[in-house]
């Protein structure tokens, strides 16, 4: 099992930028698909990025695509989001997620451990 997280999040100008960083306790996390994931008041949580286990592959929702940046560090078990050029529907509780080896990596219910969020608000 692993316990996830977040920090970094916070309120930022529209065009600026923040890293949101996701800290893992538990052993073998080198081994977990790893996403951020993100929910806007009233709206359903959406894919935001995703790091594939085996080979660091990466996917991104076309909405980030070119502006946000997904990266981890298996030594210090940390998944990373860059966000750039932050626009104000970025807006939204941003939540960490992993899964051991495979899963639907854009779907929620892909993904078995999530940390609690962390607040980014984008003002315009």
């Amino acid at each position: 099992q692993v316990q996830l997280v977040e920090s970094g999040g916070g309120l930022v100008q529209a065009g600026g930028s923040l890293r949101l960083s996701c800290a893992a306790s538990g052993r073998f996390f080198s081994t977990y698909t790893s996403a951020w994931f993100r929910q806007a008041p009233g709206k359903e949580r959406e894919f935001v990025a995703a790091i594939w286990w085996r080979d660091d592959n990466t996917y991104y929702a076309d909405s980030v695509k070119g502006r946000f940046t997904i990266s981890r560090d298996n030594a210090k078990n940390t998944v990373d989001l860059q966000m750039n050029s932050l626009k104000d529907e970025d807006t939204a509780v941003y939540y960490c997620a992993a899964d051991r080896g495979g899963t639907s990596v854009r779907q929620p219910n892909g993904y078995d451990y999530w940390g609690q969020g962390t607040q980014v608000t984008v003002s315009s």
